[in-house]
């Protein structure tokens, strides 16, 4: 790494032995417990030991944790002062502790693409979960070490910019829940249909749905072949994503009829029951997307009577997946299906024209809003890349 400081293991850093608490020996107590869930809110939780099923690490304030499960998804966080409650972590966090070292630095280090390239040949396991990097051998891993002042430095500047980042990915998310916010206030819920809108079936605002065709290609790696056909997972999201697909054979050309378009509509008509009926619309897509037997396009009433932003809201709405799910039929857990029929008779109230066309020009607004602030992300995430990058070459 940085070529103008000392090389050091991190094996310096690692404690030789570190205490273990039973929760269980302790039935009256509360604990400030690290635990791998609690890293995506960034705060310990507060935990009474009923609640914590085995033996846990006891660790201290300025000790820096570094997830050894699910490896490719970088954690590293610091424990945080002294509270009310004695701190312990999961064991599926590596412990570092020692004064040679600043804390916020390290985390840093951790959190960096050089570093993460190294932690992941340290890894062993099978796969998903059950994957793990080893501890010992990511104790070999050496690390810059320059003077603790410069330590500090490098951190305070790496610290602000990824607290600029934060800040930006927190906004996108709230972009994410904006236009579902606008639709409820609009609308609230059209199943319920307590605004008293008229009651209609789908089959009076959707024509039909259209399909293509689930032939795949011998290597799903194959890089050669000139079309892709979508995977369920391209809507999972309820936002269309292109890169979930896999080749067509070699030499066959897909009907035009079932290609995806800028401005489709898709639905998905199989998949488990929590996924069933995930739809997403079509803002671009490459020229050589096609659409599954497992995915549906909506086709219109020649005088359109929903508008597609309208009606994709009202799929995503809890109170309409869950008229999909009931409707859903087959044996296995995994994996449901609904047919039009179905759809087509689910009862929804359903707004003037006029209204669902007022609430789709908002949601193209936070559209363009949404993508220029991702624009905006990738350029700061790859400048706070780069530079991660300088600081640990010493050139920052």
């Amino acid at each position: 790494m940085n070529k103008a400081a000392n090389q050091i293991s991190l094996s310096n850093f690692m404690p030789e032995r570190l205490g273990t608490v039973d929760p269980a020996n302790f039935p009256d107590e509360t604990f400030e417990l690290y635990s791998i869930p609690a890293y995506d809110n960034r705060c310990a939780a507060i935990t009474d030991s009923v609640d914590i099923g085995s033996a846990k690490q006891i660790v201290q304030p300025g000790d820096v944790l570094l997830s050894k499960i699910v490896p490719h998804i970088r954690r590293s966080w610091i424990v945080g002062p002294v509270g009310q409650h004695r701190q312990i972590a999961s064991s599926e966090w590596i412990v570092f502790r020692s004064h040679k070292i600043e804390p916020h630095y390290l985390r840093q280090i951790f959190l960096s693409d050089r570093f993460h390239e190294q932690f992941m040949a340290t890894v062993a396991g099978v796969g998903g979960s059950l994957l793990r990097a080893r501890p010992k051998e990511v104790g070999r891993i050496l690390i810059p070490l320059p003077s603790l002042e410069e330590q500090r430095r490098i951190a305070s500047i790496l610290d602000a910019a990824e607290a600029l980042s934060t800040k930006r990915h927190a906004a996108i998310a709230k972009l994410h829940t904006l236009a579902q916010s606008i639709f409820r206030e609009m609308f609230g819920n059209p199943v319920a249909n307590e605004r008293g809108w008229e009651q209609s079936t789908v089959s009076d605002f959707v024509a039909g749905f259209e399909s293509g065709k689930n032939l795949v290609a011998l290597d799903e790696d194959d890089r050669e072949s000139e079309f892709r056909v979508l995977k369920v997972s391209a809507l999972t999201s309820l936002e269309y994503r292109p890169e979930e697909s896999k080749p067509l054979p070699r030499g066959y050309t897909p009907p035009s009829r079932h290609f995806v378009r800028a401005g489709d509509l898709l639905f998905s008509r199989a998949n488990t029951s929590d996924l069933i009926g995930a739809t997403a619309f079509v803002y671009v897509t490459p020229t050589n997307i096609v659409l599954p037997d497992k995915i549906w396009r909506f086709v219109w009433h020649e005088e359109p009577r929903a508008d597609p932003h309208f009606v994709w809201f009202l799929f995503r709405h809890p109170a309409f997946r869950y008229e999909i799910a009931k409707r859903a039929t087959g044996t296995s857990g995994s994996m449901k299906n609904i047919s039009q029929e179905k759809v087509f008779g689910i009862r929804v109230g359903l707004p003037p024209i006029h209204l669902q066309r007022q609430f789709a020009s908002e949601v193209m607004l936070v559209h363009i809003t949404k993508e220029r602030a991702q624009i905006s992300m990738a350029k700061l995430d790859g400048l706070f890349t780069t530079l991660q990058y300088h600081a640990f070459q010493g050139e920052l």
